[in-house]
């Protein structure tokens, strides 16, 4: 099996990359210890000036892609930058836990309406990350090498751009083999992510059942269970429930949708 190595150009705050994440579960499911992600931080919005337009993009995207949304987030209290989310990304990488904390300030921002964009509010939601050392990642996120890490990633967004654009959009994905970059440029597609992997030397593992999709993330959502298993939506609907019914999992009900958890 060939190592594969994926550049993730992305934004915490981004609402299209939260529709990526059922074709991102798939690839890590899929492609196991073979894979290697890259996190790099975009640096979506240095000021929210507009939240009600933010807020129509959170809409577009959950309708897009069924991925469950609060986004009253928006009205009530929005963030006012995503900068600091991406330093405290950077921040957790120097634990190598960049993509589980990602994963958690994701959730804040698009289900959980967490106001993310404090250094004590970011620090606070690093305790929803199994094995983070809390304190390091306080002292880290405060560091000028975080800033100067952020800073590097914003120029690699600049350097990754298509011709005439500012920066890359999100999400955006450079897959590498040994002798193959492939980029998806502004892509939510499992189906397309997936191609790129096999395009670049990696070999698919058999996917999971229901049960087990859950148990291997903990906090999942229903179009995540159905790409993960590549199954149609309504069927895995229907047995995420059924599961449920027999106290196998457990339901969390988002504004738009449902997240799953092992009971």
């Amino acid at each position: 099996m060939g190592a594969i190595h994926v550049q993730y150009f992305t934004d915490p705050a981004c609402p299209w990359s939260w529709a990526a994440e059922p074709a991102l579960r798939r690839l890590q499911v899929e492609f196991g210890d073979d894979l290697t992600i890259t996190y790099v931080m975009g640096g979506l919005a240095r000021e929210f000036r507009r939240p009600l337009e933010t807020m129509r993009h959170v809409m577009d995207a959950a309708a897009a892609s069924a991925m469950p949304t609060d986004p009253r987030l928006w009205l009530d209290a929005p963030p006012a930058s995503s900068y600091p989310a991406c330093q405290a990304v950077k921040a957790a990488a120097e634990q190598g836990r960049d993509g589980e904390y990602l994963r958690v300030v994701r959730e804040g921002l698009m289900v959980d309406r967490l106001k993310l964009d404090t250094a004590d509010a970011l620090t606070d939601v690093a305790r929803r990350v199994p094995g983070m050392d809390v304190d390091r990642f306080a002292i880290d996120l405060r560091s000028h090498a975080i800033v100067e890490a952020f800073g590097a990633d914003l120029e690699r967004a600049r350097e990754a751009a298509r011709e005439g654009e500012r920066r890359v959009p999100f999400p955006s994905f450079a897959v590498r083999g040994d002798d193959h970059v492939h980029w998806l440029y502004d892509t939510t597609d499992a189906a397309e992510l997936r191609a790129a992997a096999v395009a670049a030397g990696g070999t698919p593992r058999p996917l999971p059942g229901v049960a087990e999709a859950v148990r291997r993330f903990g906090r999942i959502a229903t179009a995540e269970v159905a790409a993960v298993c590549d199954r149609p939506g309504p069927p895995t609907a229907a047995e995420l429930w059924r599961l449920a019914a027999e106290w196998q999992l457990r339901p969390e009900r988002a504004l738009t949708g449902d997240l799953w958890h092992p009971a």
